[in-house]
């Protein structure tokens, strides 16, 4: 097996021609036969039992050629790749035999290449930082959070319904005076104000009082899932069975005893809350420097980047939802069904996210390139080690079926993004670049 010719054909795509030599190709079509031949019926042999030289005669001399190409081609590929020096984008790759026969095989292969990255003044990024300064309203806040999460629901007899209650209502609605499917329910529970519902159907319910009975007009927003409804007038008969509120307790110290494990008062509670909502804001405050940081990042990328790889990460993404629906025994066209979309609307939708991940995973990796980053034999084994625990397997399984070339080139565009990150700085205002546009990725996505 060799490369016969590596052609240029256009910006990222060659086309490789493979040879397979006699011998290699006549070994592949014995390998095929010996395993098909157990189902070959023969006149005058036991199944199975025919010689190949009878079979061929029989059946035609080609019969094992394509199931001997399929045998072949895949190591003969990777061999003609390897020969060409080419970092090939392995997926997307398009194969056509140009000759077949007892001389051996011949192939073409249309492969696309990782584009050719450049990249300047990655590490003089700015950032405009985000407050991580906790004031009083803030502490209030964070413990009226804990305050509602322990709230008991009461009903409420002496007002009508106002905003943040709770209503138990039976509706009808009705489109040019007939009722539409899905559009009735009895004893359903609405939380007044959480846009559960189309826009002006829960604000009509304000201001009334249980045990009314009531018709309100509401408009489908023009971009309703359902067609015949979007846009469309409609009409709900609603009766209000019950009106309830959420009770928030009184912050005192027994309510501190009863939601703190640190804190027996509302002073030592209230700096609790204090140390809990500095971390929410620094982790906030890495996330918004991330943010900016990578945009930038991502608008110094010069680079000629093939469509195949931004289909190949809208594949990675779609996979990767596939999996989590069926963790939760969903099904990925229900899913599209209950979004009213294709799946071409959809992979379109995850565009610009899959044009983002591909430029600044590109970023990254020119940057390693650039910086001779390295990642530490301690680090690898910590990444082991985190991984072993994450699985709840033994550390030496984790390494037998991940390869360490992997978690060491991830370690290296960790590495290579913590450099970028240490090496901004503060600014009022953020500078934009002015060359190709690119959009944002979070490298660890492409760890998979």
């Amino acid at each position: 097996m060799s490369l016969k010719e590596c052609k240029n054909i256009d910006i990222n795509k060659y086309e490789l021609e493979v040879t397979v030599d006699a011998e290699t190709f006549a070994a592949g079509v014995d390998k095929v036969f010996k395993r098909k031949v157990k189902n070959i019926n023969v006149p005058g042999f036991r199944k199975g039992k025919a010689p190949k030289h009878i079979v061929e005669k029989m059946y035609g001399q080609g019969i094992f050629y394509d199931d001997a190409v399929n045998e072949l081609y895949p190591e003969a590929l990777n061999s003609a790749i390897d020969e060409s020096g080419l970092k090939v984008i392995r997926d997307k790759i398009d194969i056509k035999v140009t000759a077949i026969g007892k001389e051996g095989l011949t192939f073409t292969a249309t492969v696309t290449t990782y584009p050719e990255v450049s990249i300047k003044d990655y590490l003089k990024l700015k950032y405009v930082p985000k407050s991580t300064e906790v004031t009083d309203e803030i502490i209030d806040q964070e413990i009226d959070n804990v305050r509602s999460r322990n709230a008991r629901v009461v009903t409420v007899e002496d007002r009508p319904a106002q905003a943040g209650d709770i209503t138990v209502i039976d509706f009808k609605g009705f489109k040019d005076g007939i009722a539409f499917e899905g559009g009735e329910a009895e004893n359903y529970s609405l939380t007044l104000g959480d846009g559960q519902f189309i826009p002006g159907f829960e604000e009509k319910l304000l201001g009334h009082s249980a045990g009314e009975e009531f018709t309100i007009d509401v408009t489908f927003p023009e971009d309703y899932p359902e067609e015949e409804l979007a846009g469309a007038d409609a009409q709900f008969d609603i009766k209000i069975h019950e009106i309830k509120m959420r009770e928030l307790p009184e912050l005192d110290d027994e309510f501190v005893k009863d939601v703190s494990e640190k804190s027996s008062t509302v002073a030592e509670y209230r700096e609790e809350m204090a140390a809990v909502a500095k971390a929410r804001l620094e982790a906030e405050a890495n996330r918004a420097k991330e943010h900016q940081i990578c945009e930038q990042l991502i608008d110094l990328v010069v680079a000629d980047i093939p469509e195949a790889m931004f289909e190949i990460r809208i594949d990675n993404i779609i996979e990767n939802l596939k999996q989590r629906l069926q963790s939760q025994n969903l099904n990925y066209d229900i899913y599209l069904d209950y979004l009213g979309m294709t799946n071409e609307e959809f992979r379109e939708q995850h565009r610009a996210q899959a044009e983002n991940d591909v430029k600044l995973n590109l970023a990254a990796t020119k940057i390693v390139e650039l910086e001779n980053i390295t990642a530490s034999e301690e680090q690898i084994e910590e990444e082991f080690a985190r991984l072993a625990d994450m699985y709840k397997i033994d550390v030496e399984k984790v390494k037998q079926f991940i390869p360490r070339e992997h978690v060491e080139t991830n370690l290296q565009l960790d590495n290579a993004m913590k450099l970028v990150m240490d090496s901004a700085k503060e600014s009022k205002t953020t500078k934009k670049t002015t060359t190709k546009r690119t959009t944002k990725k979070k490298v660890e996505e492409d760890k998979e």
